[in-house]
């Protein structure tokens, strides 16, 4: 991407960071029609889409990053937390079965399975995922997020008890 585009990228993410996102999608839209589907332009795209919660067009744009860019994680996770808040959790899961074995070292695609299995009532499963999570992660900051993380609210207990194996003693 040359420029005016890649200018138009950076200052999407600036307005983004700086809590933004009319003038980041603004800036978006500047970008050439034909490098709108750039994935690092689409991940933009997503992540101004998810801070207006519109769930239905992250889904979307999270379809169109998985088939543009398969070897990209969040690809993967984008369009698995869609489906997520969408309450489509069962398809959440589903959909992102696959990007445990694509991306075995990738700790939030483990900490967002943890997620998805808690809130299916998997929660052997969700004990293994978090436990990887912790183990590829950084330990104490996968549990500091996993006891404010709603939905792994039936785990908390156990999360918080001494001598369990996130990484925590």
């Amino acid at each position: 991407m040359d420029y005016p585009d890649q200018h138009h990228l950076r200052a999407a993410i600036g307005w983004l960071e700086l809590g933004n996102p009319t003038e980041a999608n603004e800036e978006l839209d500047q970008i050439s029609p034909s490098l709108r589907s750039d994935p690092d332009v689409l991940e933009l795209r997503w992540a101004i889409l998810a801070s207006a919660k519109k769930w239905e067009a992250c889904l979307e744009t999270g379809n169109v990053l998985v088939q543009l860019a398969p070897d990209r994680p969040t690809a993967w996770k984008h369009r698995s937390v869609a489906l997520h808040f969408l309450k489509r959790t069962q398809e959440a899961y589903e959909q992102m079965s696959p990007a445990i074995d694509k991306f075995p070292q990738d700790w939030v695609i483990r900490y967002d399975f943890a997620c998805y299995c808690a809130q299916l009532g998997k929660l052997e499963e969700a004990r293994a995922q978090l436990q990887k999570a912790s183990e590829l992660g950084d330990a104490g900051k996968v549990k500091s997020m996993a006891l404010e993380d709603p939905d792994l609210e039936p785990l908390w207990a156990e999360i918080r008890a001494p001598k369990k194996n996130l990484g925590q003693d």
